[in-house]
């Protein structure tokens, strides 16, 4: 008899009981060594993690979410010396694109380019070239309207970015002086380029977080701080630099001439208060940046200067005892052979004094002066004077003119460089030497940034002797001169005339023609020199006492005025009025050479 059959269900669920007891223990440790591999795999993971491979994944991590942007800083602001900003570096947004992450076919996309006024298929012809490339340039500097616009809209891969585009708030009334920079802020003409160390700033570089399109959320740290650019004091007087821009751009118009240029010169501290040349060009406009017209012509030409020279041919004579201050001069009949040319004057002067031979500015009488002087001693005035040095103005492309040593000199050279032929000057070079005569002899330094003091000068000539020619200069404004024309009302004026003919293969033109003033005031203790030279003249007026005399007389006037200059001589007269005709003869340098 089988008993199992028999048995209770109690009797038999204590008999598999054990069984079962054995296969839960089974589960439990099989349960618990899962959860304890489990917990040791995260655990070696957590060792992988933070430290076997810690390093490569923040590097990762930061790659992706960290990025070491540079951050710019403005260049330095050109002043004038009176502090009103002449150029500043203004903060601008350009917009750049990532071509791995642009997506050219989207509307936001096609929408972007009308805004920035781009061609799609030379973009999309630009991208193509640079796909590698994460950084691509799409436009440079944009106004802020249309920035705004940009940020707008800008699609996934197009983002801006902050940097610094030069102003100048002059425009062209000082932009041969102060040149300009290039996209990226860097001088490449005028002041910019001449003090290009001084004025350009250093970026920085800064860690940034960035979310997933790039646009920056926060800022981490500061790597390298950025350095803005040095500030830089010009000598330039803003006011007197307007008066010789107006003065010059009406002088251009009225007489059709091919150009002008004017320097205004401090001769008690050797500063340039005013530097013109016209025509001129804005700066701000990069479509007006041609090479012929950025040229700082005052600096970088130059020209045969003519009848200006002979206040040096007479110093020259005084100097060396040669002649005196009494001494006369027969310049009859008006013309005079030498070495088979024969120099002439407008009409015979006669017998006359060395101021006459100024104030008439006879050809005949400086060219017997000069052939009455050792060929040394009119060297050496004349390159005490600066002619045939440059300036030491350090600006970019200064020319140092012509001066041939007197070994080289024949008598027809000794003739006509006593009235301004055979040498080259800038007009700076020339209002340089023209502020040796009004400081009693001593030629400053000059320069184009302010000071605060006068520069280390070089005797030119003895004071006596600078005297004695102020008074002869001072003649040639007055009633008789050539030079009347440059009369201001309430000042005594002093300069010099000249007309010259331009030179062309072959020898001298005869209907293209510099006209010159050289002068300075207040006789009386002479402050400034001022200098204009006015190019090629059309019509029938171009001698320098019809032309550059009158320009002359505006450019003083308003500088005087502005720079609280007390008049010195009430009762003088007022310039003749553009209709009257000059008393005399004027300077006939332009007929010497016939």
């Amino acid at each position: 008899m089988d008993m199992s059959r028999t048995a209770s269900p109690a009797a038999r669920d204590a008999a598999v009981l054990p069984d079962v007891i054995v296969d839960f223990a089974w589960r439990r440790r099989l349960v618990f060594g899962f959860l304890v591999l489990c917990a040791a795999t995260l655990l070696w993971r957590s060792v992988e993690l933070q430290v076997l491979d810690s390093e490569f994944l923040q590097r990762e991590g930061r790659a992706r979410y960290l990025r070491t942007v540079t951050v710019q800083a403005h260049r330095g602001t050109i002043f004038d010396r009176n502090g009103v900003v002449l150029a500043a570096s203004t903060p601008v947004d350009s917009v750049w694109v990532n071509p791995r992450e642009l997506d050219t076919a989207s509307v936001a996309w096609r929408g972007l380019l009308r805004v920035l006024g781009l061609d799609a298929a030379r973009v999309q012809h630009m991208l193509e070239a640079r796909r590698t490339r994460e950084f691509v340039y799409l436009q440079r500097h944009l106004p802020p309207a249309q920035a705004d616009r940009v940020r707008a809209i800008a699609p996934e891969g197009v983002y801006l970015q902050r940097e610094y585009r030069r102003y100048y708030p002059a425009a062209d009334l000082s932009g041969h002086l102060l040149g300009f920079t290039d996209v990226d802020d860097h001088g490449q003409e005028g002041i910019e380029l001449a003090y290009d160390a001084v004025l350009e700033s250093i970026p920085g570089r800064e860690q940034v977080l960035r979310d997933r399109k790039g646009q920056v959320v926060g800022a981490v740290r500061s790597v390298q701080a950025p350095r803005a650019g040095r500030d830089l004091h010009l000598s330039i007087d803003r006011r007197l630099q307007y008066f010789a821009f107006r003065a010059l751009a009406g002088a251009v118009k009225r007489y059709k001439a091919r150009g002008a240029s004017a320097v205004v010169l401090d001769v008690r501290s050797g500063e340039v208060l005013a530097m013109v040349n016209q025509p001129s060009f804005n700066p701000n406009r990069r479509a007006d940046r041609i090479s012929e017209h950025f040229r700082n012509r005052a600096l970088t030409d130059v020209f045969e200067p003519g009848s200006t020279i002979k206040p040096f041919t007479v110093a020259a004579g005084l100097i060396s005892g040669s002649v005196g201050i009494d001494t006369v001069i027969d310049t009859t009949p008006g013309t005079f052979r030498v070495a088979g040319h024969t120099v002439r004057d407008a009409r015979n002067y006669g017998v006359i004094d060395l101021e006459t031979l100024v104030k008439k500015s006879s050809n005949v009488g400086a060219t017997k002066l000069a052939l009455a002087t050792e060929p040394e001693a009119l060297w050496q005035i004349l390159t005490r004077a600066g002619f045939g040095t440059g300036t030491g103005s350090g600006f970019p492309g200064e020319s140092d003119g012509v001066m041939t040593h007197y070994f080289e000199w024949r008598d027809i050279h000794r003739a006509t460089l006593s009235f301004g032929y055979g040498l080259s000057v800038s007009t700076l070079q020339l209002a340089r030497a023209y502020g040796a005569i009004a400081n009693d002899g001593v030629m400053r330094e000059v320069s184009l940034l302010r000071r605060d003091g006068a520069a280390p000068g070089q005797e030119v000539m003895p004071a006596q002797v600078a005297r004695q020619l102020r008074r002869m200069l001072e003649a040639v404004v007055n009633r008789g001169g050539t030079g009347v024309r440059a009369a201001v009302h309430g000042y005594r004026v002093g300069g010099k005339t000249g007309t010259v003919r331009k030179p062309e293969p072959g020898g001298y033109s005869q209907d293209r023609y510099l006209s010159l003033f050289a002068g300075m005031l207040p006789m009386s203790a002479p402050r400034l020199a001022i200098v204009v030279i006015v190019d090629e003249p059309g019509g029938e007026k171009y001698y320098g006492g019809d032309v550059a005399a009158p320009v002359f007389a505006e450019i003083a006037a308003g500088s005087v005025r502005v720079l609280g200059l007390a008049p010195d001589d009430p009762d003088a007269a007022p310039p003749l009025a553009p209709g009257q005709r000059l008393a005399h003869a004027e300077d006939a340098t332009v007929e010497a050479l016939r």
